[in-house]
C-alpha cells in the first residue's frame, strides 16, 4: 500500500465506503449536511457491462451518487428494480438500508479477486463499469460488517475519483448534485 493514489488514498486500501437507500435524492439531502460531503455526482442508470450476480448474468439497474467529505469516498445506491435479485436486494432484505461495502483500489485485479476467493471469500458480483474497469463484490460478510467491492484502478478509474475528490476539495456549497452522463 505505498502508493498513493491521485485522490489521496493508498493504492490497496479503503478508499470508499457504500450504503443502500430507498430514494437516492432523499438521501444525499440527509447524508449532505450531516457528514460534510459535497459535491454529489449522480449517475441514474449507471452501465456495469457483463453484470453477474453470484455466477449468473443479471440485469438489475442501479442509481449512483458518490461524494467526497475530506478524503473519504460516499457512495449511495439506489436498485430502480427491487424484484430482480442482486447483492443489494439480498442485503437489504437480511439487514434492511444502511451500509452495504467497503470499496478497496486493486491494480491486480485478477489476483486480488484470486486471494479473497483463496480466502473463501465468493464473488457475488462481476461487471465492467463504462470506464472499461472491472469491478467484483467479494461476499466478506461472514466475518466484517459488509462486502469488499475491489475497484480495478485504470487511468480511467483514477482519473474519475480524482474528478470528484477535486470537485469537493474547498466546495462553496454551489451545485451541490451534479448529474452525469451514464454513458
Amino acid at each position: 500500500m505505498d502508493q498513493i493514489l491521485d485522490f489521496g488514498q493508498p493504492m490497496g486500501g479503503i478508499m470508499q465506503i457504500a450504503y443502500i437507500v430507498p430514494d437516492l435524492r432523499q438521501a444525499i439531502e440527509d447524508y449532505r449536511p450531516r457528514l460534510n460531503t459535497g459535491p454529489w455526482f449522480v449517475i441514474d442508470h449507471f452501465p456495469l457491462f457483463e453484470a453477474q450476480y453470484r455466477g449468473k448474468p443479471s440485469e438489475f439497474d442501479v442509481s449512483l451518487a458518490i461524494a467526497y467529505s475530506g478524503s473519504m469516498c460516499f457512495e449511495l445506491i439506489q436498485q430502480n428494480n427491487w424484484e430482480t435479485p442482486s447483492v443489494y436486494t439480498e442485503v437489504q432484505q437480511k439487514r434492511g438500508w444502511g451500509f452495504h461495502h467497503f470499496g478497496v483500489s486493486s491494480r491486480d485485479f485478477d489476483g486480488d479477486v484470486a486471494r479473497y476467493e483463496a480466502q473463501g471469500h465468493e464473488m457475488a458480483l462481476y461487471g465492467v463499469a463504462g470506464v472499461g474497469a472491472r469491478a467484483a463484490y467479494m461476499d466478506t460478510s461472514d466475518v466484517l460488517p459488509g462486502m469488499i467491492e475491489l475497484i480495478e484502478m485504470t487511468d480511467a478509474t483514477e482519473a474519475f475519483f480524482t474528478m470528484m475528490k477535486t470537485a469537493s476539495d474547498n466546495w462553496d456549497g454551489s451545485d451541490p448534485v451534479r448529474v452525469l452522463s451514464a454513458g
